[in-house]
């Protein structure tokens, strides 16, 4: 019979590099934590990704509505720019208009030789003070008769006029920038009915009569 000692209990002889039953071997472990943490970065960086394009999305959406409202707020601008030069013009062509008669009468008093003394010194002011506001006097004897600008008070037929003609002014028209605030009114002269005939008859016989075919 063998004797056992008592307290001691055989054990299995385990093989060296050999890992006990229930235990995963660390090396097992450690690879399958660096497979899964790339794919965690991954993951984490298409959601990082997404969130940049939304960002990205609204930022260029508030972009446009501000180049938008800049934009709108430039155009306003100029509409009122524009309008309150239009209203000016208007107000002050409303104003010149009734100074138009009393330019009359120094422009009458001026072709009478009566222009002279206090009554020269304050016309010359007054016609300084509305040339300064934008009045331009026009109208001269001999320009072509224009209706958007002339009003005919006369009519005539001159020989010597190839055209309808101004041939006298009767009052100057005046006007602010492109504004036309009277008229000239003047006397017209028109070529004389049949006076192209008779040039391109004088012009026949000049040139030698008929040809000889």
């Amino acid at each position: 019979m063998t004797e056992e000692t008592p307290g001691f209990e055989e054990k299995p002889d385990v093989p060296s590099g050999a890992t006990p039953d229930g235990a995963e071997p660390k090396d097992v472990a450690s690879s399958s934590e660096e497979e899964a943490s790339p794919a965690g970065d991954a993951v984490q960086t298409v959601g990082l990704t997404a969130q940049l394009d939304q960002v990205r999305t609204a930022l260029n959406e508030r972009t446009g509505d501000l180049q938008r409202l800049q934009a709108e707020y430039q155009n306003y601008r100029r509409r009122v720019e524009r309008d309150r030069a239009t209203v000016k013009e208007i107000a002050v062509a409303g104003l010149l208009s009734e100074l138009l008669p009393v330019l009359d009468d120094v422009g009458r008093a001026r072709e009478h030789g009566e222009l002279v003394g206090g009554f020269k010194s304050v016309a010359e002011s007054l016609e300084t003070v509305v040339a300064k506001l934008g009045l331009q006097q026009f109208g001269k004897e001999g320009e072509p008769f224009d209706p958007t600008i002339h009003e005919a008070l006369m009519h005539s037929y001159a020989p010597d006029v190839t055209e309808t003609t101004c041939v006298a002014i009767l009052q100057p028209g005046y006007r602010i920038g492109e504004r036309t605030i009277r008229p000239a009114r003047v006397a017209v002269a028109e070529p004389q009915p049949g006076a192209a005939g008779k040039e391109e008859k004088a012009t026949d016989e000049e040139s030698g009569g008929t040809e000889e075919v």
